[in-house]
């Protein structure tokens, strides 16, 4: 959750190191700090501040660092106030050992109470304080039984007494030009460069520098120097990583000319689709070829059913995949959250697919979720963003989503090309299963192939309008989302991404609930987004579509405030609400990836006339690495 980068070389650290943390100021922190060696020096200077770089970068101004190795840290407050002495990195009783810590030790105030008992004093509130004071007595104790050991050795023994997810970088000024970096649980990527090496908890921090990395995996130990790494396991034996050439642009992650990360994203989704069908499908076949499946089509095709588990905005992904799948392939399909998979006797096993969906690979839930499905006798299949990433190397078959770096906490072109992910997916399992033909399914894919351009038509037509919505609307207290069908999901994402960046309450509802319960919560100051786009063309389509016309009368009856997504050209729906948004008309299944679009623009403009941080709401982190 939190962001790490490290170097060791030959050029000056404290540049490589704050710049590699801005490029991580995405995951979300409130506190920094950096730690810097040296070969004249015998010890290693820390700086820590509260708050954001800036006040980092004020006090190095002040009070400036040199050497040419060093690691630094963003933190996210989980043990301890937001403060200078609770901010990473942390030190030993000699302060001759630092440590930088992503995760949870949730065995801290145990392991605290005996080094307290060794004599140690702490001095921060932190679970990480315990892993430096602990790194420091296992090398007294080899000390004092005559076999003193080296850093990395240190470190293997303590990670052994934590429990647990760590993801560490370590320092020590008794051996210099040296890092030491392990994981358990949250991602650590190693950078391999000419006469010099990096860390980081992700690859956007030393993009600039190299795009040559190594995914360490769980139970993994990099030992850095300027001459290279070295990969061990936590017993000491030596390991081999496959280095991995990163093949996006470093340039994908600046801003490109945009005000926030967030609204080049919004404007990126048309590529991004276009990314994640290329080379996918045959527009003279209508075959579907997902290369990095390792599952036989045969035993696809033979799948009993379906459980996908996903966090967040992926977890709507996985409900709007549902409807795709199950419309598509006739396969039942289960959704869970993750975070809840392990704890419901999941009914898992041969026979049944699991789906893991998680846009960084990473989320600590997703990959809690995916090892009972394997455990269980399930083969799994991860749909994620990252190439390398611990939920592809676990499971037996994968579908990246190439939609370039996402820097904005709320996930935007993420979302879309999972939802690309899913239809192609459908369509495979659909073809497999004998329920698409050729026919159908060059047509589908004729559809999806003019997303893109009908996406671009949106951003064109519909900014403007949205950004006027939020004028009017963006000191309302209380959203309301509704849609039916495959729509209800796209309800769901947009009340989440509302409440994400502006801090409104928003809730998504099915629509046809409404008389259940929030009926009760309509007047004329609650704004109610109404899904009601229509497939003429699919009758299930028209039937849901004239369902919810009765659920906007409903609202408007009310003296509710209703701002429709509709389809162009109808007249209908303009005649019975305030605000109508029209996006270009789709097949029932394709439709979520257009109307998600207003949606985002619309929270967005809200979320930047409340004078919000779009790009790094507060209290939240982009990637979750911890439970």
């Amino acid at each position: 959750m939190c962001g790490i980068v490290g170097y060791v070389g030959s050029k000056q650290v404290v540049p490589v190191i704050i710049e590699g943390l801005r490029r991580l100021e995405y995951r979300g922190y409130d506190s920094a700090g950096v730690a810097v060696g040296s070969d004249s020096s015998a010890t290693l200077e820390v700086r820590r501040a509260p708050g954001k770089l800036s006040k980092l970068e004020e006090i190095l101004d002040h009070r400036p660092l040199e050497g040419t190795f060093g690691i630094g840290h963003t933190r996210w407050a989980t043990h301890g106030r937001p403060t200078e002495e609770n901010a990473h990195p942390h030190r030993d009783c000699s302060g001759r050992i630092v440590v930088v810590h992503n995760g949870i030790v949730e065995n801290y105030l145990t392991l605290k109470r005996e080094l307290i008992a060794q004599g140690h004093k702490f001095v921060t509130e932190t679970d990480t304080e315990a892993i430096a004071h602990l790194i420091e007595q296992v090398q007294m104790d080899a000390e004092a039984a005559g076999q003193p050991i080296l850093l990395e050795e240190a470190v293997r023994r303590a990670a052994k007494r934590l429990t647990g997810a760590f993801a560490l970088g370590v320092l020590s000024a008794a051996e210099p030009n040296k890092i030491i970096a392990a994981r358990l649980g949250p991602p650590v990527v190693i950078g391999a460069g000419e006469g010099e090496s990096f860390v980081a908890s992700d690859v956007p921090g030393i993009l600039h520098h190299t795009r040559n990395i190594y995914f360490l995996a769980d139970g993994d130990m990099a030992i850095l120097t300027a001459q290279g790494v070295n990969f061990t396991d936590f017993d000491g034996n030596p390991i081999q990583r496959e280095l991995t050439r990163i093949q996006w642009d470093p340039i994908q992650a600046e801003k490109g000319g945009y005000k926030h990360f967030m609204l080049k994203e919004i404007w990126e989704q048309p590529r991004a689709i276009t990314d994640t069908t290329r080379g996918r499908v045959s527009l003279d076949s209508g075959k579907v070829f997902l290369g990095e499946m390792e599952i036989p089509d045969e035993e696809l095709a033979k799948a009993s059913s379906i459980t996908i588990a996903a966090c967040g905005t992926s977890w709507h992904a996985a409900l709007t995949g549902k409807y795709m799948i199950e419309r598509l392939a006739r396969l039942p399909v289960d959704v869970d959250y993750a975070s809840e998979y392990r704890y419901r006797s999941p009914m898992a096993g041969p026979g049944m697919l699991g789906l893991l969906i998680t846009q960084s690979g990473e989320t600590a839930d997703t990959l809690a979720a995916q090892r009972e499905m394997i455990a269980l006798g399930s083969r799994t299949v991860a749909i994620c963003n990252v190439v390398g990433a611990m939920v592809a190397r676990e499971a037996h078959g994968s579908i990246y989503t190439h939609a370039g770096p996402e820097i904005g906490v709320a996930s935007t072109k993420a979302f879309t090309s999972q939802l690309t992910a899913l239809f192609l997916l459908a369509l495979k399992l659909g073809q497999l299963r004998g329920h698409l033909d050729a026919a159908r399914s060059v047509e589908l894919i004729q559809h999806l192939n003019r997303i893109p351009v009908q996406m671009e038509e949106i951003l064109r037509n519909c900014s403007a309008q949205c950004e006027q919505l939020a004028k009017d609307f963006s000191n309302a207290r209380d959203f309301l989302y509704l849609g039916r069908g495959i729509h209800f999901p796209i309800a769901l994402e947009g009340a989440l991404k509302l409440k994400e960046i502006s801090y409104i309450h928003a809730e998504g509802y099915p629509a046809g609930e409404m008389k259940h319960g929030p009926n009760a919560l309509i007047d004329e100051s609650l704004p109610v987004v109404v899904l009601a786009t229509c497939d003429e063309s699919d009758p299930a389509s028209v039937l849901r579509y004239e369902k919810t016309l009765s659920n906007i009368q409903e609202v408007t009856a009310r003296s509710g405030r209703v701002i429709a997504v509709a389809t162009e050209g109808d007249t209908t729906i303009s005649g019975l609400v305030e605000h109508t948004i029209f996006v270009p008309p789709a097949p029932e299944m394709l439709a979520p990836l257009l109307e998600i679009v207003p949606l985002q623009l619309l929270a967005y403009y809200i979320a930047i006339r409340r004078g919000c941080d779009v790009d790094q709401p507060r209290n939240l982190a982009k990637s979750v690495t911890v439970e």
